[in-house]
């Protein structure tokens, strides 16, 4: 009656390895560690980055725990911060402007864990240390520059209706286009509003002056705020990456904020260094006939800069094309040659921009150069052998795979849309996140202990089986937010907390179940069998309905509120595991094997 088939105690002494397993990580703890990441998409990280790190620490007579290559950085850990403090200054002076140098925490579990990607679980911003930013965007900006470009899409395409035009002129937030006639306004205005739908057109005349006002549509104007937060958005969440961060927070507060949550990051100043970053692209003619004087001042109207080789080149500061016009950018291979490229897909104003100056400009090099803070690089300079439309262009030179990938993702989304500034900066230390943490493992070892002594008083040897059920409940919760990488947050220790007090009522209504049956004088082997089954219904009701408030907490709450819905929703599902299938399995096994059971030590 009281025994489960011998399959049912594999399972759940699989269930209780893998929970033990993926717990285990939680428990070495972090080391501080310095992290080297390439700066722009011209550098990456390999086995040289590796070897030179490790020989700038060696002859500093430093020694880290570990230096390995992990992605696109080279991670040295450490066995205290000063040792990572110097590490980090030292690479910082050796290195250079080419490199990031951040400071980070890495865990300490054993290689045999990790490869069973065995990991411990993301702790918070309250509970890890690190640093919080709140970010505004300037969305006068971002309209400025929505304006500007319209200005000069409007320009190119009268020129190219071949429609006169006086000049177009911007005044605040309204653009100007001045016609000396009235045919050619109207002519004007009917192209205008066929391809900027997002303006309101208005005719005046003065002084003899024909002219139409252009003033963008509160429509329009919304649109443009949203995607440029969307875009910084975006932007925030690829730099971040080369940070290393694990589960960085980068969300939309309010119709122009960002908040920016950085766990585990100390280095406030690379952190904000970090996050101005921006990069974008420009197409410009090589200046043929003064390369000889590129190594002294360029000429007037024109910029030098480097390339992929080091070699300097001289470029005209005409502007053909900039990375605003870019609409995707994709890394692949040249199907001629087989090498890495980008591909880039331009929109409608730059295909028509990009035709016209490659059919101008036949048989002479054009620069792509690639900038990131305010220095550019040329990526590649080909010779133009035919005029190029459709709005495909293709980038090689000098590239890998990687290279390619990284270049396509700065394109893609490598410039904020409007400028940020930083209004509010907090740093989390280590210290405090500690102190978190050991208040919130106390808060519940002291619950636990609290909880198993009256269950243990009340219920006699049924006691000691629901703390050890409790005891497994809180091994599997720790596991699947390991497995799950789930980030744990003080919110987050509180719903462990409720967990465990949820946790042990259903195995109060079990063996309050079972104490009513003996009461009514049946077989104690027929009282726990009945026990078990009669308080399955109400302890899957109680939980069902818990589990509903818990979802709606995840979908409707954000930030906290989420990490603690999480938490709750898990351990509803472990707590129904542990306090009906191991807490029987633990009962069967002591009771379960005498077929004439005189009585049960359940108070």
């Amino acid at each position: 009656m009281n025994q489960y088939p011998l399959w049912k105690y594999l399972l759940i002494l699989a269930v209780l390895v893998v929970g033990v397993i993926y717990t285990l990580p939680n428990f070495y703890g972090e080391s501080p560690a310095v992290q080297v990441s390439p700066m722009h998409a011209g550098l990456k990280a390999d086995n040289a980055l590796l070897g030179r790190v490790e020989s700038i620490l060696k002859a500093a007579s430093l020694s880290p725990e570990l230096t390995e290559l992990d992605g696109n950085s080279v991670k040295a850990r450490f066995t205290d911060t000063d040792s990572q403090m110097k590490a980090k200054d030292l690479l910082v002076a050796q290195l250079g402007d080419d490199y990031v140098v951040a400071l980070n925490l890495l865990p300490r579990s054993p290689q045999w864990l990790a490869s069973l990607n065995a990991l411990p679980m993301y702790l918070g911003l309250d509970l890890r240390g690190g640093v919080h930013f709140l970010l505004q965007v300037d969305m006068k900006a971002a309209l400025n520059k929505s304006l500007d470009a319209t200005a000069s899409d409007i320009r190119s395409a009268l020129r190219e209706q071949n429609i006169a035009y006086s000049g177009v002129s911007r005044d605040g937030d309204v653009l100007s286009v001045r016609f000396r006639d009235a045919d050619a306004r109207s002519k004007g205005e009917a192209e205008i509003s066929q391809r900027f739908t997002d303006y309101a057109l208005n005719d005046k005349e003065e002084g003899g002056v024909f002219l139409f006002q252009a003033t963008l549509k509160p429509e329009a104007v919304h649109r443009i705020q949203e995607s440029a937060v969307q875009q910084n958005l975006v932007t925030l969440r690829n730099r971040v990456n080369e940070l290393g961060v694990a589960e960085p927070v980068i969300q939309q507060q309010g119709p122009d904020r960002v908040v920016v949550q950085l766990p585990g990051v100390q280095d406030t100043a690379r952190a904000k260094d970090i996050l101005g970053r921006t990069a974008t692209l420009e197409v410009r003619m090589v200046d043929e006939a003064n390369q000889a004087v590129a190594g002294a001042q360029p000429p007037f109207g024109d910029d030098v800069f480097r390339d992929r080789s080091g070699k300097l080149m001289l470029v005209k500061k005409q502007v053909i094309l900039t990375g605003d016009r870019i609409n995707d950018a994709q890394p692949g291979f040249d199907s001629r040659t087989n090498e890495a490229a980008v591909h880039i897909n331009l929109d409608g104003v730059g295909a028509r921009q990009f035709k016209d100056a490659t059919r101008e400009n036949v048989g002479k090099r054009m620069a792509i150069i690639l900038f990131e803070k305010g220095k550019g690089e040329i990526v590649t300079a080909p010779v133009i052998r035919e005029e190029i439309g459709g709005g495909r262009v293709q980038i090689t030179g000098s590239m890998d795979a990687m290279e390619a990938q990284n270049t396509a993702l700065l394109l893609r989304a490598g410039a904020l849309a409007a400028p940020m500034e930083i209004i509010e900066e907090r740093t989390v230390g280590p210290s405090l996140g500690a102190e978190n943490i050991t208040r919130g493992f106390d808060s519940t070892k002291i619950g636990f202990i609290m909880v198993a002594i009256f269950m243990i008083a009340y219920y006699l040897m049924f006691g000691v089986i629901s703390v050890l059920s409790l005891g497994a409940n809180l091994l599997l919760l720790i596991a699947l937010l390991s497995m799950l990488q789930a980030t744990l947050t003080l919110p987050g220790m509180a719903g462990i907390a409720l967990t465990l007090g949820m946790a042990i009522d259903a195995n109060v209504l079990i063996n309050e179940r079972i104490r009513e049956e003996l009461r009514n004088g049946i077989t104690p082997q027929a009282a726990i069998h009945a026990g078990y089954d009669r308080a399955f219904g109400t302890i899957l009701d109680s939980n069902v309905t818990t589990f509903i408030a818990g979802i709606a907490l995840f979908m409707f709450g954000s930030g906290p509120i989420k990490g603690f819905a999480v938490v709750l929703c898990l351990g509803i599902m472990t707590s129904m595991f542990s306090a009906v299938l191991i807490s029987r399995a633990m009962v069967n096994l002591i009771y379960g094997r005498k077929a004439r059971l005189a009585k049960v030590a359940i108070g």
